[in-house]
């Protein structure tokens, strides 16, 4: 539905029709997300934690996985807490520097991302009624936004 019909708003110019509608578009996904997530007893950032280091192949250092976040996070030690607790990853202290804490996914983490993936291109990518060629032009312009 046209986003002003939705919201029952007349907008005052085209550019704040698009920012709202790339702030409700983003909480209507972000509902949809979570509530797939809760099944699988995860939030949308350990999934992100998950698949960072699923990508790694490797251990990692916390603060790379912090950067490498889409949601960048201040409790993202909390969040591995609670993945840790769930042995969905593992902490390792660095043999060189003790210091330094790394992670890694470990397999009950991998089978996880594993069903997590049978469903996910269905259920939680949005784009599927976009044509490739919207789908570059949408991301063009999102990437244009933030440049």
């Amino acid at each position: 539905m046209e986003i002003g019909k939705e919201l029952n708003i007349k907008f005052a110019s085209s550019n704040i029709k698009a920012l709202i509608n790339i702030r409700h578009t983003n909480n209507w996904m972000a509902g949809l997300q979570n509530k797939y997530m809760t099944r699988h007893d995860l939030t949308m950032p350990q999934f992100n934690i998950l698949r960072i280091l699923r990508g790694a192949k490797s251990k990692l250092n916390v603060n790379t996985v912090k950067e490498r976040m889409i949601e960048k996070s201040p409790n993202t030690t909390r969040l591995m807490d609670k993945l840790c607790e769930k042995k969905l990853i593992e902490r390792i202290r660095n043999a060189k520097d003790k210091r330094v804490i790394e992670v890694k996914i470990t397999q009950k983490g991998l089978d996880l991302l594993e069903v997590i993936d049978v469903d996910f291109d269905k259920e939680l990518v949005f784009v599927h009624n976009l044509s490739e060629e919207e789908s570059e032009t949408l991301s063009y312009l999102l990437d244009k936004i933030r440049s």
